[in-house]
């Protein structure tokens, strides 16, 4: 009996130890859970997939100019047709995405980074270094930002995703900056970090090695969602003729080649792909970012 009971306990203890799951994996599962963050993520994963993977898809160079094939309609040798500079349309979709999606990721992982430390110090010092630095903050909210890209253009001569991720960078940081002022300001009052001061941890350790990494679950939110609206913005300037110059593939440039009113009623194949990749893309990100503001959400854990 008592070599039983203690085969049951270990048992136990097995089973108790095979139900615990760290946090982490309970936000995965969360995730999983979540139907339309899944379709987004695979989604997105194809969109990925086809614009690394362009050349496969289509032996046009997207800024070759063949005055020989303008305006042509849809056909074996050009799925999508081409535009009135002669531009295959699939291979200024596919290659397309490649600049957008890497002007609006690195947009926000420079705007994540300028965000996090320039907060991060002010939540955590608080007091007057706060005061001063958030009245700066207040200054950069009212900034004019499509002057600003007008100024740098003409400064440099020039216009491209250089220009284009410096000057988001330089502009929409002070968002991040208040969102992880706030969680710093909580952070800070935690007990483990008032044990840090206790033990005389210096400032920088707390915050690189206490608090920051308790910030990454906010961060994934924060930078899906950034990651989203730097398409949309992106597009939405290079449509405007104010973002990338329409020599260089993007859907925003596709969509201001087609613009006028002849070419949308004639030429649907010329706008219709591009809008359906920015949709398509913004949407996926914003399910993304959804189902990991739930899978991190405290209240949610089980």
């Amino acid at each position: 009996m008592a070599v039983q009971a203690l085969h049951n306990k270990a048992k136990t203890g097995e089973t108790k130890r095979k139900r615990v799951q760290s946090p982490w994996r309970l936000s995965l599962q969360r995730f999983m859970r979540n139907r339309l963050a899944v379709a987004g993520f695979f989604t997105l994963l194809v969109i990925i997939f086809v614009t690394v993977a362009a050349p496969l898809f289509t032996p046009y160079n997207p800024t070759a100019i063949n005055i020989m094939n303008t305006n042509l309609p849809p056909s074996a040798a050009h799925p999508l047709g081409t535009d009135g500079s002669g531009y295959d349309n699939l291979a200024r979709l596919l290659y397309g995405g490649r600049v957008d999606l890497t002007v609006a990721v690195a947009a926000a992982l420079m705007t994540m980074l300028i965000g996090v430390i320039y907060g991060g110090i002010s939540g955590f010092f608080g007091g007057w270094i706060d005061n001063l630095m958030m009245r700066f903050v207040d200054v950069m909210l009212n900034f004019p930002f499509i002057p600003f890209i007008l100024a740098l253009e003409a400064i440099f001569n020039t216009s491209g995703e250089l220009i284009l991720i410096t000057v988001v960078s330089l502009t929409a940081w002070p968002g991040p900056a208040r969102f992880m002022r706030g969680i710093f300001l909580q952070l800070r009052e935690q007990d483990y970090v008032l044990g840090a001061v206790t033990i005389g941890a210096s400032k920088w350790r707390i915050i690189f090695r206490h608090m920051l990494p308790n910030t990454i679950s906010s961060l994934a939110v924060l930078v899906s969602m950034s990651v989203a609206g730097y398409v949309g913005l992106d597009a939405g300037l290079t449509f405007l003729g104010l973002g990338l110059p329409l020599t260089v593939p993007s859907w925003g440039g596709m969509l201001s080649q087609a613009s006028n009113y002849i070419d949308m009623r004639t030429e649907p194949y010329s706008w219709i792909p591009p809008a359906l990749m920015i949709i398509l893309t913004i949407l996926s990100v914003n399910f993304i970012g959804d189902g990991l503001r739930d899978a991190f959400d405290p209240q949610a854990r089980t």
